[in-house]
């Protein structure tokens, strides 16, 4: 018997052209193993009300083809049911997409679908509301806020965002409670880290495991303009735990304080109150991950 699966395509994520994506599909996606059908996002917001009214409707699998937003929107809906989330990553930085060894190049991404290879994997809730991969509350925040409206897409564009804002950027007052364990200081990255990145290899916490049942907070104090480069190449080569400046705390649950109410999960910018609680939900989502 046939899986079935919908693919929700996001017309205006990242770069690129998307109409080529339908023939994409049609052409590599085994048609002995799935029948499937296209809708198209058209509002924000949208590709969760498509992948809730999917997963009502008994689909198997449900694809979100777009960037790390069109991902959040669509498996945040999925947490807790039988429905697969399947991933084209079509954004600016795909940061999910990459942590599970999806291929970037879409037509191997879908024969990537092909092979059916899938886990049960965590989820993150911070009071209400749910994320997959990486939520921060410092500089990210920020970047992702200013994104969210920036007329260039793109890794260029996330680069020259973010050199625009970190000279006016100011460190946040955090206090951070973990095991009863509290500390107070400035930070520049308060991150949340489910998955190990943000996207475009930027690396924030390279050991975080998708399926271990905990999570970690990426914690970035204040440094020197001299220090910025050295720190983004830690990023980038996969060892931000070694700076004098980070450091990576594993927890299961956590309360934050903040002094600014900015925050972004998976990369989509969102308001948030003083006091935030944050925990691990085991195994509870199903998504079909690379070799």
């Amino acid at each position: 018997m046939k899986q079935s699966i919908r693919f929700i395509i996001n017309p205006i994520s990242g770069v690129g052209r998307k109409n080529i994506i339908p023939g994409l599909i049609e052409n590599n996606l085994n048609h002995d193993q799935f029948e499937y059908t296209l809708v198209y996002t058209e509002y924000k917001k949208h590709a969760k009300a498509l992948a809730n009214q999917a997963s009502k409707e008994g689909i198997d699998i449900v694809c979100a083809v777009g960037g790390d937003g069109s991902v959040h929107e669509v498996g945040t809906a999925l947490i807790g049911t039988k429905t697969k989330l399947a991933i084209l990553p079509a954004g600016s930085g795909n940061g999910l997409a990459r942590h599970l060894n999806i291929p970037m190049n879409l037509k191997d991404a879908i024969l990537c679908i092909n092979d059916s290879n899938s886990i049960a994997m965590d989820t993150v809730l911070v009071n209400d509301k749910s994320f997959l991969g990486v939520g921060g509350y410092g500089f990210d925040a920020v970047v992702a806020q200013k994104f969210d409206t920036h007329h260039r897409r793109g890794f260029w564009g996330y680069v020259q965002l973010i050199i625009r804002e970190f000279f006016k950027y100011n460190p946040i007052n955090a206090t951070i409670d973990i095991d009863g364990k509290v500390k107070s200081l400035p930070v520049v990255l308060l991150t949340v880290a489910n998955s190990s990145q943000f996207g475009n290899g930027f690396t924030i916490s390279p050991k975080s495991d998708v399926t271990d049942g905990e999570l970690e907070l990426v914690v970035l104090k204040p440094f020197s303009i001299w220090s910025a480069p050295s720190i983004v190449y830690r990023f980038f080569m996969k060892k931000s735990g070694k700076s004098r400046h980070s450091e990576i705390i594993p927890f299961k649950t956590a309360k934050l304080k903040l002094s600014k109410k900015i925050a972004h999960y998976d990369g989509e910018p969102v308001n948030v109150k003083n006091e935030i609680n944050v925990s691990v939900v085991p195994k509870s989502l199903y998504i079909l991950i690379g070799k």
